[in-house]
C-alpha cells in the first residue's frame, strides 16, 4: 500500500480523497494555487505545496509543477479527483514515466473514451447498445443529410471531443441541419480545438442513467448499480439519485451484466462510469467517464462501498475484496449539488461565507470544503457542496432531504438551496416522473 498520496485537485473532492487516505493510514499532500492557500483541503492534509497563481492553467493544470510537488514530498501516487487533469491521458502517462502511480485507468482507455466517436465504435463492438447515428465524424452537409434521412429526425449534432453540453445542437427538420452543423462545429472548435462532429438520433424524453463500475488488475469487473442523473440544466447535472425510479431489478441486472462483460473484454482498470440515455425500456450509450464522478456518494450510500478507497487499493495492485453477489442495494439516496449561484438564473456568486451550518442526523451527509469566513474564489467551478441523504425507501429519502435542506445555512452568497426546496415539493419529482428536459421546462416556467 502507498505511504503517501498527492491529491491533484481542490475543494470538496480533494477533502473527500484526503479523508479516505487518512482512514487507510496514508499520508497526504495537498497542492494549491495562491487563491486556495486557506482552503480546507490544504489545512487538513499532512503537507501542502503551492503550485502557482489562481488561473487553473498555471496551477491545477500545471503538470510540471504537480510532478515537482511529488518529487519534493516523496509522494508515491497521485489521485486526480474529477475535472482538471483527471481524464488527461498524457498526464497519466507522464505520471507513470516519473515512477509515480496514477490512481485511475490506463492511459489508453482514458484516451479512447475521450474521443466520443472512437468510444462509441469501441463499446458497440463490445456489445453495449448505442444510439443510432453516424459511424464516425460527418465530413459534409450532404453526408449529414443522408444519415439523418436514414435514422429519422430529430437528430443531435455532437462534438467528437465534447463534454458539458458544448458543441451539441438539435436539428428537428432537414431545414435545420446546415445551421446545426455549422454552429456545433464552431462551438467545438472554440471549446476543444477540434471541430469534428457526429450525428445521433435525438431521443425526445429519455432519462440519463449511468452505471458505476470497478475493475481490478486481476480481471474482476463489478458494477455497483445505477444512478439517475436526469435532472439537468444545459446538460449539467443538478440532482442525482440511486437507484433510478425508472428501472426495475431485471433492467438493472441486465445493463449491469452488459457493462461488466464489455469492460472485462476491454481490460479496464479502476473506477469508471458508463452513461446511457434510457427510453421506453432501451439503453443507449452516451459516453464513458474514466474517473471518479461528482455523484459517487449516492452509490456509496446504497451499497456501503467506499469507492475512493477501492480506487486506491486497486491502483496499489490489490484485488477487489468482494463479489458481485455481495453488492446489496439498500434503500434510496439523493444528491443535490449546492452551487454558489443564483438558484434560478444560475449566475455565479463568489464571495465570503458569513454564516454556515451543515445539516445532520441519520442518513445525512454533506460533502463540502466551505466554512464560515471562507471566501469562494471566482476562478473555479461554483460547486460549494453536495448534500446527500439516504433512507430505507424513496419516500423517506425525500422527506429527509426536505428536512436537511431546511437545516442547511450558507450565508453571504447566493446558492441553489432554494431551487432544491422547490424541487423536493414538486409532484413529478415526488413521483419520480421526470426526464432530461424536465428541469429546463420547470425553470422556464419560473421566469418572471
Amino acid at each position: 500500500m502507498f505511504e503517501k498520496i498527492l491529491i491533484a485537485n481542490r475543494g470538496e473532492i480533494a477533502l473527500r480523497i484526503n479523508r479516505a487516505c487518512k482512514e487507510m493510514g496514508i499520508q497526504t499532500v495537498a497542492v494549491h494555487s495562491t487563491a486556495d492557500a486557506d482552503a480546507m483541503h490544504v489545512r487538513l492534509a499532512d503537507e501542502s505545496v503551492c503550485i502557482g497563481p489562481p488561473p487553473a492553467a498555471q496551477s491545477y493544470l500545471n503538470i510540471p509543477q504537480i510532478i515537482a510537488a511529488c518529487e519534493i514530498t516523496g509522494a508515491e501516487a497521485i489521485h486526480p479527483g474529477y475535472g482538471f487533469l483527471s481524464e488527461n491521458a498524457r498526464f497519466a502517462e507522464i505520471v507513470t514515466e516519473h515512477g509515480i502511480t496514477f490512481i485511475g485507468p490506463k492511459p489508453e482507455h482514458i484516451r479512447l473514451m475521450g474521443d466520443k466517436i472512437a468510444a462509441k465504435a469501441s463499446v458497440k463492438s463490445l456489445g453495449i447498445p448505442t444510439v443510432p447515428g453516424s459511424d464516425g465524424a460527418v465530413t459534409s452537409d450532404a453526408d449529414a443529410q443522408a444519415i439523418a434521412d436514414k435514422i429519422g429526425y430529430p437528430v443531435l449534432v455532437k462534438a467528437a471531443a465534447g463534454g458539458g453540453g458544448r458543441g451539441m445542437k438539435v436539428a428537428r427538420t432537414a431545414a435545420d441541419m446546415s445551421r446545426a452543423l455549422s454552429t456545433a462545429r464552431a462551438e467545438a472548435k472554440s471549446a476543444f480545438g477540434d471541430d469534428a462532429v457526429y450525428l445521433e438520433k435525438y431521443l425526445e424524453k429519455p432519462r440519463h442513467i449511468e452505471v458505476q463500475v470497478l475493475a481490478d488488475s486481476f480481471g474482476k469487473v463489478l458494477h455497483l448499480g445505477e444512478r439517475d442523473c436526469s435532472l439537468q440544466r444545459r446538460h449539467q447535472k443538478v440532482w442525482e439519485e440511486a437507484p433510478s425510479p425508472a428501472l426495475n431489478a431485471a433492467q438493472r441486472e441486465k445493463i449491469g451484466g452488459v457493462v461488466t462483460s464489455a469492460l472485462t473484454k476491454l481490460g479496464y482498470l479502476g473506477a469508471g462510469t458508463i452513461e446511457f440515455l434510457f427510453e421506453e425500456g432501451e439503453f443507449y450509450f452516451i459516453e464513458m467517464n474514466t474517473r471518479l464522478q461528482v455523484e459517487h456518494p449516492v452509490t456509496e450510500a446504497i451499497t456501503g462501498i467506499d469507492i475512493v478507497r477501492e480506487q486506491i487499493r486497486i491502483a496499489a495492485g490489490g484485488a477487489i475484496g468482494f463479489e458481485q453477489d455481495d453488492v446489496v442495494f439498500a434503500g434510496n439516496a439523493i444528491e443535490c449539488r449546492i452551487n454558489a449561484e443564483n438558484p434560478f438564473t444560475f449566475q455565479p456568486s463568489p464571495g465570503t461565507i458569513t454564516q454556515f451550518h451543515a445539516p445532520g442526523g441519520l442518513g445525512v451527509r454533506f460533502d463540502s470544503a466551505i466554512y464560515s469566513g471562507y471566501r469562494i474564489p471566482p476562478y473555479y467551478d461554483s460547486l460549494a457542496g453536495k448534500l446527500i441523504v439516504h433512507g430505507k425507501n424513496r419516500n423517506e429519502c425525500l422527506m429527509r432531504l426536505r428536512r436537511a435542506l431546511d437545516e442547511l445555512v450558507v450565508g453571504g452568497i447566493e446558492t441553489t438551496i432554494p431551487l432544491f426546496q422547490h424541487l423536493v415539493r414538486e409532484t413529478d419529482i415526488l413521483n419520480g416522473e421526470y426526464n432530461i428536459h424536465w428541469l429546463e421546462k420547470f425553470l422556464a416556467s419560473k421566469k418572471p
